[in-house]
């Protein structure tokens, strides 16, 4: 039939639009706009002379920019439509990129940390609404897997550029200046994919944060909040306590953040296949594995810091441990939402944002007083005991309220 014919076209053309430009945004902002600071952490230290504690302050000041970007878009998306949203975020990375590249002192970097991790917030949880309302339940999880694994992309590209910076001797300045210019494409590459996707039907009143005061909530909330705390410390000291190991051998010390942030993107391509590992496994037993594999991530880089098995190894494990839950936050909490899926979503975001800004700054008072072996071995056990303490009965995947 013509019209089902029609209807069927659409939809692929949505699932491949707004999946292309969800994945270019996230990778942007995700990429070098939320981890870029902590990949050239040991290119700032040296110019503006940074201690840990600084570090992990103004890490957690970018953080913050996210947790308040993420209650910002779902104002805007209520009001605006998903698009509204997405370009906020986009324009924030294109500026706090810029800002960075521009920076001569400490105030400007801050600025420029605080708009680029902002984006994030902005840029990824309009799609959960877009993608809810335009692409068929059977296609949601793959697209939402895709779109959310474009940080991988985006991670793996600012590691190798950081390699870059040392081997061609490129200034970091004129990286984050490209970082901005990528960020400005992406920009106008979203603003024709979103054109077409009406305002959203979600408004952010208080009776629906009311709604989603149920218990099925609990466990995301609280893997949320371990992959916030447990990701930001590592994304924040895990290149500078590598390089400052003395590196691993045949790779000069400089080189070895971007060599974490390169097998941290790859790995996390694991991403792309989370719907298919929750179809195998079951999302309890997934999303156990995946906290599980955050504790290896923090216990190797705290124990084996000075080889390649330790640098790898973690660097891959926190890859797998950041894309799979983050992609299972994405379609778990859209499942246990159907009516509030970009406000569900939302909520476990902000969880997680609670633990980014909380994770640095403690890890960088803990790693000044006792050192960075100490620090992480901490930081593993949050991941470690939620992964452990995890059971089928308290991860419910149906309905709270039908949609």
């Amino acid at each position: 039939m013509p019209g089902i014919r029609a209807g069927q076209e659409a939809r692929i053309t949505y699932f491949q639009s707004l999946s292309a430009a969800g994945f270019a945004a996230t990778a942007i902002s995700y990429g070098p706009g939320r981890m870029g600071f902590g990949l050239f952490v040991p290119a700032f230290a040296a110019t503006f002379q940074l201690n840990d504690i600084t570090i992990g302050l103004i890490s957690s000041l970018g953080f913050g920019g996210f947790f308040l970007s993420l209650l910002a878009a779902q104002v805007l998306l209520g009001r605006k439509g998903p698009e509204v949203p997405v370009l906020a975020g986009l324009a924030s990375a294109t500026l706090g990129m810029g800002l960075v590249a521009a920076a001569t002192a400490l105030p400007v970097l801050a600025a420029g940390v605080f708009f680029a991790s902002a984006s994030a917030g902005f840029a990824w949880t309009p799609f959960n609404d877009a993608v809810h309302r335009k692409i068929r339940d059977a296609d949601r999880p793959t697209a939402l897997s895709e779109i959310s694994t474009g940080t991988s992309v985006g991670i793996a590209l600012a590691g190798a550029s950081a390699l870059a910076m040392v081997y061609a001797g490129v200034s970091w300045r004129v990286l984050w200046a490209m970082f901005a210019l990528a960020g400005a494409g992406a920009l106008v590459a979203n603003r024709a994919a979103l054109r077409q996707v009406e305002k959203s039907d979600e408004a952010p009143h208080p009776g629906s944060w009311r709604a989603l005061c149920d218990g099925a909530m609990a466990p995301m909330l609280a893997a949320g909040f371990a992959l916030g705390t447990s990701s930001a410390i590592y994304i924040s000291f895990a290149g500078r306590h590598f390089a400052q190991a003395g590196g691993v051998a045949g790779l000069p010390a400089a080189a070895t953040p971007g060599a974490v942030f390169l097998c941290f993107g790859i790995a996390g391509l694991a991403g792309l296949l989370t719907g298919r590992f929750r179809s195998m496994l079951g999302l309890a037993p997934l999303l156990r594995l995946a906290m599980l594999a955050g504790a290896g991530s923090l216990a190797l880089a705290a124990l084996l810091p000075g080889s390649w098995a330790g640098l790898a190894g973690s660097a891959a494990l926190q890859g797998v441990h950041v894309m799979v839950t983050s992609a299972i936050l994405a379609f778990w909490s859209e499942r246990l939402f159907p009516s509030l899926p970009t406000l569900s979503f939302t909520a476990a975001l902000l969880a997680t944002a609670a633990g980014n800004i909380l994770g640095p700054a403690v890890a960088g008072a803990v790693s000044d007083a006792l050192g960075m072996t100490v620090m992480f071995l901490g930081a593993a056990v949050i991941p470690g005991a939620l992964g452990l303490a995890l059971r089928g009965r308290y991860v419910r995947e149906h309905p709270v309220r039908p949609g």
